[in-house]
C-alpha cells in the first residue's frame, strides 16, 4: 500500500511526468465531476482542485462518507482540516498544497511545487480564459500532475489549448445526458417552479426576489457576495423545497449542482470590473446548463420586461446553446510562478515577465500585483524589505485576497496594518482575537452582515497561516465560529426579506391536493408543510392573527381539510394521557376545562357520589364513538379526583344498607351531603343503637362533643369543589389551617365559629378531648369536681384564650371565679376554676355568670363569652 502523502511536500513537475493525462470535456450536466470523484477514490492519494470553496466543501463531504474522515482534507484559503492520515485531498485550486510560498498562486518552486500524489485533477479548466483568476489555472493545467493519473475538467472549448499546451494529454468528450431548449421569455408571473432567475446586479436580485415573495412566496438568494455558509443555507431552502424559486447571480454556473428546470435570464450583460458588456455565449451556456440534471430536460429563457431588444437571446446565441458549440479559446492567461526574491523590484519584475508561448497572455494586474506595487513606493514600507526571506514574506502578505472587495487601495491599507506587525514576526497576541471580537455582531441588515463575512473570511485566512498568528488552530476556529454565527444571522435576515413559507405552501396545493399536503402539530400551533396557519387550543381552531385578510381565507379552507383528522388525533391524545392519569385538565366551576376550553359539563347524578357528564358543544366536531370514549375517559378521571372521597363512598354504600336502619341512614346521609361533618346537635347520634355507633366507628367517624366527622375529610387533602346543576353547594376538601380569622368572613367547612375566630373541627375535638381527660383525674362525685386547664395547646396553634373559653363553654365546661379581693388588698391573681355541666344548661349558665363577672377582672378575657 502506498504511503501517507506529506501535505507539504511538493508536486512532481510536468518535465519529470510518468503518469497519463486525460482531459475530461464537455458542457454542463455530463457528469465528469461525479467521475473525478470516482477516480480519485480508486487510487491510493490524489488531490482535486475547485474553482470555489463551496465545491470544495460539497465533495469534501461525499468522499468522506466513502474513506472515512480521518483519511481526507479539506485545504481551502479560509479553511483547512487535515487529519494526520489524510490521503485524499479537496481543495480550492488557489489553496493546492504548495510548498514555500502562498496558496494563492504566490512565491513557488517551478522545479518542485505539487505534492506527490498518485492523482490529481482541476476542474473548470476553462477558467484559464478568466481575467482575475485565469493565472492560476493556466499554473495548475501546465504543471500539476498526479504521479499515476491526472484530469482535466472542462468545457470543450479548451480542446485546442489542451492539445497545444499538453500534447499528450489523451482528450475524451462527454455528451450532456439531458437536452437544453431555448422557451422564450416569460413574465415573471408566468416563470414555472423550481426555475433560477438569473440577475447581474445585488439591486436588481433583491427587487425580483420581493416580487416572488409577495406573489409565490419567496425565494432563495445566491450571490457571490455571500459567504459560503449562507449560500449552502440558501441553496438547502431551494433544494428542501421549501421555496420553488432561486434567485441568484451568475454565481450559480460555476458548479453547483441544483435542481433546476428553467433558468430565466433578468439581463444578458454585466459589468466586468472594467467595462458594462453583453455575455459571452459560453458564459450564457455555462449559466443556462444548471437547468436540467442527469436525465431531465431544462429550459432556458429571459424574463419578460426587464430590458430592451438587448435582452433577448439571438437566433446565434441560441443555437450555440443548445447544441453546445462555441468558439474555441485561442489564448489562456499566464502569470511567471518561478518568481525572484533578490528585491522587491525583481520581484515585481518576475511578476511581469512576459509568456514565451504563443498561447499565452499576460494576465491583467490581479489585486495581490496591485498590492504590491503600492506598498513598494511607501517610504516607510519599501526600505525595511530586504532580502531574499524578508521579500518571499511581503509577497505572501501582499497575496491576502481581498475577499471585501474594496478595491487594491482600501485593501492595500489592510496589507500595510498588517505588515506592521508581521514585519517583526507573527501578530500581537491580541491582534487577530480583538479584530475578531469586533466583528462578532449580528445585528444589522443584509448588507451590514454581509461587510463582516468578508472582514471575517480575511481573518479566516490570516489565522489559517502558523508564521502570522499565536495558536493558530484556536484563532482560525474562533473566526470560523464567528463566521458561521454571522452566516446564520445573514441567512435569517435574507429568508425574513425574501421567504413568506405560508404563502409558499398554500400557492403550492390548494383546492383538491390541499389534502395532500403534510400537516403537523407543534404544541398547539398548526403547520401545514412547516408553516404555522393557525392555532388549536384545546379542540377549538383560530385561523393564525397575523395573516393577512386575503391570506385569511386560503388558511382556512387548507385547515378544514385536515381538522378532523387533526381533532381526532388530539382526542385520541387526550384520552391516553386521561388514563395514564397526566393530563392537564381541571376543574372549573360545574364544567371540566382543558386548555381554557370546557370539554364537559358536571351534572348531579341520582346521588352526590356519582355526577353525570355533559359534553362540551367543542366536542360536536368529534366522531361519536370517539366523542363517547373520551367521554368516558373524563368520567374515569373524575372518579379518580374523588378518590379522596372514598370515605364518603363507604358511608353512601351503608346508607343503602336496609339494616342499617332508618336512623343511622339518616345520619350517614346527612354526613354525606355534609362532606363527611356534621354538628352533633343537629346529628341525631343520642337516637343510634349501640350497634349503629359501633358501624359509624367502622366507617371511621368520630363522634365528638360538638361535631360528628371523619377525620380524613377534615386534615389536608387536595381541592374538589363544584357546584350541582340546580346550584347547591358542592363539597370541598382542601388544606386547612387549624384556626382561621373569620372578620366578615362566613364560616368554611370544617370549622367552628368562636367569635371572630374559627377552629377546625378535629383541632375543637382534641383540646375538648384533653379538658375531659383533667376533669376525670380530678374526680369528685360523677367527676364534677373542680380543676385548671393550661391554654398553652391552644395558644401554640394560634387560639387566642377568649376562643379557648368559648370553646370550652360550648363543650360544657364553666368557670367558677375567685373571691374578689377587697379594695385595698392586692396580691396574684388566684388561677381559673373549671367545672363541667351537661352542655345543655350552658346557656343559662353563661348568662348568670357573665352578669355576675367585674369587667375589669383579670379573668374578664378568658371567661367571656362571644355569642
Amino acid at each position: 500500500m502506498a504511503q501517507t502523502p506529506n501535505l507539504r511536500a511538493s508536486f512532481r513537475p510536468q518535465q519529470s511526468h510518468d503518469g497519463r493525462v486525460k482531459a475530461v470535456l464537455g458542457p454542463t450536466n455530463t457528469g465528469k465531476t461525479h467521475l473525478a470523484i470516482e477516480r480519485l477514490c480508486a487510487h491510493s492519494s490524489g488531490a482535486i482542485g475547485f474553482p470555489l470553496r463551496l465545491l470544495a466543501r460539497e465533495v469534501y463531504e461525499k468522499v468522506c462518507a466513502i474513506k472515512g474522515a480521518e483519511h481526507v482534507a479539506l485545504i481551502t484559503g479560509e479553511e483547512r482540516i487535515e487529519p494526520p492520515n489524510a490521503r485524499w485531498l479537496l481543495c480550492t485550486v488557489e489553496a493546492m498544497p504548495v510548498r514555500g510560498g502562498p496558496k494563492q498562486g504566490g512565491a513557488q518552486n517551478n522545479s518542485a511545487r505539487f505534492t506527490d500524489l498518485s492523482f490529481v485533477a482541476i476542474d473548470e479548466i476553462q477558467l484559464c480564459g478568466d481575467r482575475d483568476r485565469g493565472h492560476i489555472f493556466t499554473d495548475r493545467l501546465l504543471h500539476a500532475r498526479g504521479r499515476d493519473e491526472t484530469m482535466l475538467l472542462g468545457s470543450s472549448v479548451m480542446e485546442p489549448m489542451v492539445k497545444s499546451l499538453v500534447p499528450e494529454a489523451e482528450i475524451v468528450s462527454r455528451p450532456r445526458f439531458s437536452t437544453l431548449s431555448h422557451s422564450g421569455a416569460k413574465k415573471l408571473s408566468r416563470v414555472p417552479p423550481r426555475s433560477a432567475i438569473v440577475a447581474f446586479s445585488a439591486e436588481q436580485v433583491y427587487a425580483v426576489a420581493e416580487m416572488l415573495r409577495r406573489f409565490r412566496g419567496g425565494a432563495a438568494v445566491v450571490m457571490g457576495a455571500l459567504s459560503p455558509e449562507t449560500r449552502n443555507r440558501q441553496v438547502a431552502l431551494y433544494q428542501s423545497g421549501e421555496v420553488d424559486y432561486l434567485v441568484a447571480t451568475d454565481a450559480i454556473g460555476m458548479g453547483l449542482n441544483l435542481d433546476i428546470t428553467h433558468v430565466a435570464f433578468a439581463g444578458l450583460s454585466k459589468y466586468d470590473g472594467v467595462r458594462q458588456r453583453r455575455l459571452l455565449p459560453t458564459e450564457m451556456a455555462q449559466i443556462a446548463g444548471r437547468a436540467g440534471r442527469h436525465q431531465r430536460d431544462g429550459t432556458f429563457g429571459t424574463l419578460a420586461g426587464t430590458g430592451g431588444h438587448d435582452a433577448e437571446f439571438t437566433d446565434e446565441e441560441i443555437y450555440a446553446i443548445e447544441e453546445h458549440r462555441f468558439a474555441p479559446l485561442s489564448k489562456l492567461f499566464w502569470r511567471e510562478s518561478d518568481l525572484s526574491f533578490d528585491s522587491v523590484a525583481r520581484l515585481i519584475d518576475s511578476l511581469e515577465r512576459p509568456p514565451a508561448k504563443a498561447e499565452l497572455i499576460a494576465a491583467p494586474q490581479a489585486i495581490d500585483l496591485a498590492v504590491l506595487k503600492r506598498l513598494a513606493e511607501d517610504p516607510d514600507i519599501a526600505p525595511g524589505v530586504r532580502g531574499t526571506g524578508m521579500v518571499r514574506r511581503f509577497w505572501e502578505a501582499c497575496s491576502l485576497p481581498d475577499f471585501r472587495q474594496q478595491g487594491a487601495e482600501t485593501h492595500a491599507r489592510f496589507v500595510a496594518r498588517l505588515w506592521e506587525e508581521l514585519r517583526h514576526g507573527v501578530l500581537g497576541a491580541d491582534t487577530a482575537p480583538r479584530a475578531i471580537a469586533q466583528l462578532d455582531n449580528t445585528q444589522g441588515d443584509i448588507d451590514t452582515l454581509q461587510g463582516r463575512i468578508a472582514a471575517v473570511r480575511s481573518w479566516s485566512y490570516i489565522c489559517q497561516r502558523p508564521d502570522w498568528v499565536l495558536a493558530r488552530d484556536e484563532m482560525a476556529a474562533r473566526a470560523r465560529e464567528v463566521e458561521s454565527r454571522l452566516s446564520d444571522a445573514l441567512h435569517a435576515r435574507l429568508t425574513e426579506r425574501f421567504v413568506n413559507r405560508r404563502t409558499t405552501v398554500l400557492m403550492r396545493k390548494l383546492g383538491p391536493d390541499a389534502g395532500l399536503l403534510s400537516v403537523a402539530m407543534e404544541g398547539d400551533d398548526v403547520l401545514v408543510e412547516g408553516e404555522k396557519i393557525g392555532t388549536l387550543s384545546g379542540f377549538a381552531f383560530r385561523v393564525d392573527p397575523s395573516a393577512r385578510h386575503e391570506d385569511a381565507r386560503l388558511l382556512q379552507a387548507a385547515a378544514e381539510k385536515h381538522l378532523p383528522d387533526l381533532l381526532a388525533r388530539r382526542a385520541g391524545e387526550l384520552i391516553a394521557t386521561l388514563n395514564a392519569g397526566e393530563a392537564d385538565v381541571e376543574m372549573q366551576g360545574e364544567s371540566i376545562v382543558w386548555h381554557g376550553h370546557p370539554l364537559a359539563r358536571i351534572a348531579r347524578g341520582r346521588a352526590l357520589l356519582n355526577p353525570t357528564l355533559t359534553p362540551a358543544p367543542l366536542l360536536d366536531r368529534l366522531a361519536a364513538p370517539l366523542r363517547a370514549d373520551l367521554i368516558a375517559a373524563l368520567g374515569q378521571w373524575l372518579a379518580r379526583r374523588w378518590k379522596p372521597l372514598a370515605p364518603l363512598a363507604a358511608m353512601e354504600v351503608a346508607s343503602l344498607d336496609p339494616d342499617s336502619g332508618s336512623d343511622l341512614r339518616a345520619l350517614l346521609i346527612r354526613m354525606i351531603e355534609g362532606g363527611g361533618m356534621v354538628d352533633r346537635a343537629a346529628s341525631g347520634v343520642e337516637k343510634l343503637s349501640p350497634p349503629q355507633r359501633d358501624v359509624l366507628r367502622r366507617l371511621g367517624v368520630r363522634i365528638g362533643p360538638l361535631d360528628l366527622f371523619h377525620p380524613a375529610m377534615v386534615k389536608a387533602a387536595p381541592l374538589i369543589l363544584w357546584q350541582s346543576a340546580v346550584g347547591a353547594k358542592g363539597i370541598i376538601v382542601q388544606p386547612m389551617a387549624p384556626v382561621v380569622k373569620l372578620s366578615e368572613k362566613p364560616v368554611p367547612r370544617g370549622y367552628r365559629r368562636l367569635g371572630q375566630e374559627a377552629l377546625r373541627i378535629d383541632r375543637a375535638d382534641r383540646l375538648l378531648r384533653e379538658a375531659h381527660g383533667r376533669r376525670k383525674a380530678a374526680g369528685g362525685k360523677g367527676g364534677k369536681a373542680s380543676f385548671s386547664l393550661d391554654p398553652a395547646e391552644a395558644v401554640k396553634i394560634g387560639l387566642s384564650t377568649r376562643a379557648y373559653a368559648h370553646l370550652l363553654r360550648l363543650g360544657g365546661f364553666r368557670p367558677i371565679m375567685p373571691r374578689v379581693l377587697p379594695t385595698e388588698v392586692y396580691g396574684p391573681p388566684a388561677p381559673l376554676v373549671w367545672r363541667w355541666q351537661p352542655p345543655r344548661r350552658e346557656a343559662e349558665a353563661s348568662a348568670r355568670q357573665h352578669a355576675a363577672m367585674d369587667s375589669d377582672s383579670p379573668f374578664a378575657a378568658l371567661a367571656s363569652l362571644v355569642a
